[in-house]
């Protein structure tokens, strides 16, 4: 009864390790890519006035007009283009964003190009669609090399992803390396596919997207990180106008719209000031790179909520359980990766938990180490 697609798909090594601290007494979680803030006040009197005003029931499978605006309006001036209406889709969070995108230009046998270590979801809904992924190690330093990218490129490739800030190494691209990627991308007619949920969290640069030099790209982006609206499953997609039009008749018969209250109160989140959710988010950066960088070999990440520290000797499976068994749990490097050399951490934390997390871990490598 099984279908041969769904059996391509491994069940996500993140909701494990999140199902299980649910069963654990007080852990230092760091498993999983939540904002440990809670939606806004004021956002969330937007969404239950919606709701008691009514705004239950479909909206237009694009998106409300005036959410639509707004996302065009906020991309315009944070990453310098200017879309028209007929580009820009709402959509069931940016996972549903990817899925519509992907189903809109992969033929089976079509290749997929991304970055090694990458988001979970890239691999796996490749493989959903019948599609090839092709993956491009980063290693050491997460940056991107013109020539392993070349390599990577045949007449079956459709597309390249680039997800910046990076989950799950807290990478934030050089406007060098998208210059390369977008560089490749012009040469070989590709889409670039650029998935931007971490904008919100760029902490030592200015954010800088491709939308801006390239005009075949598809930005992803929404509002579960910056606004912690992580269960309201809202999203957005904006690009060159046949792929939105593909992806809108798609959603029709999928996630037919994003739900309709929440699409009201993100107009009014993207008029919300969250300079202090980033200001906030850099400290915990801090705390945790400096907690821990004797320890364990790192790249400082430069956005987004995670830290992708590699074991200077030993098992990283071995550690991680280890880990866990000492009530902190991390995710395993090969999640989100072909090496298991590294582990995830989402700082996503309150600061005690982080401090206390850093205790362990330092601890932990230090009696781990001594075996070798």
């Amino acid at each position: 009864m099984i279908s041969k697609r769904s059996l391509k798909v491994d069940s996500s090594g993140i909701r494990k390790v999140f199902e299980l601290a649910a069963k654990m007494q007080n852990p230092v979680n760091f498993s999983i890519g939540q904002p440990d803030f809670d939606v806004p006040e004021e956002l969330k009197e937007v969404a239950i006035k919606a709701i008691k005003d009514g705004f239950n029931r479909y909206t237009v499978t694009q998106g409300i007009e005036a959410l639509r605006e707004k996302v065009i309006e906020y991309v315009e001036k944070t990453k310098g283009r200017k879309y028209a209406s007929n580009e820009v889709i709402i959509t069931s969070g940016v996972s549903g964003g990817l899925m519509l995108a992907l189903m809109s230009i992969v033929d089976p046998g079509d290749e997929i190009v991304f970055f090694d270590p990458y988001f979970v979801m890239y691999k796996h809904l490749t493989n959903l669609i019948d599609g090839v992924p092709i993956i491009v190690d980063t290693y050491p330093d997460f940056s991107i090399n013109e020539e392993k990218l070349k390599k990577a490129i045949t007449p079956k490739t459709k597309a390249i992803i680039l997800n910046n800030p990076c989950n799950p190494t807290g990478y934030v691209y050089s406007k060098k390396d998208i210059e390369t990627v977008v560089k490749i991308a012009k040469e070989n007619n590709l889409l670039l596919i650029s998935d931007e949920i971490y904008d919100g969290f760029v902490y030592d640069t200015e954010f800088f997207s491709p939308a801006k030099i390239y005009d075949n790209v598809l930005i992803l982006g929404g509002f579960s990180k910056t606004y912690a609206m992580t269960g309201w499953r809202l999203g957005y997609a904006l690009g060159p106008s046949e792929i939105i039009a593909q992806m809108i008749k798609l959603q029709q018969y999928s996630f037919v719209c994003a739900p309709s209250p929440f699409q009201y109160a993100a107009v009014k989140a993207l008029e919300y000031d969250t300079s202090s959710f980033k200001e906030t988010y850099r400290k915990k950066r801090d705390l945790i790179y400096n907690g821990i960088k004797d320890s364990f070999n790192i790249i400082k990440p430069g956005g987004a909520f995670y830290i992708f520290p590699a074991l200077k000797k030993g098992d990283v499976s071995e550690f991680v359980e280890i880990a866990i068994k000492n009530n902190v749990l991390i995710i395993p490097g090969n999640v989100f990766s072909e090496k298991n050399t590294n582990f995830r951490i989402s700082f996503a934390a309150k600061d005690e938990d982080i401090l206390r997390g850093v205790e362990i871990l330092n601890k932990i490598a230090k009696e781990f180490y001594e075996k070798f």
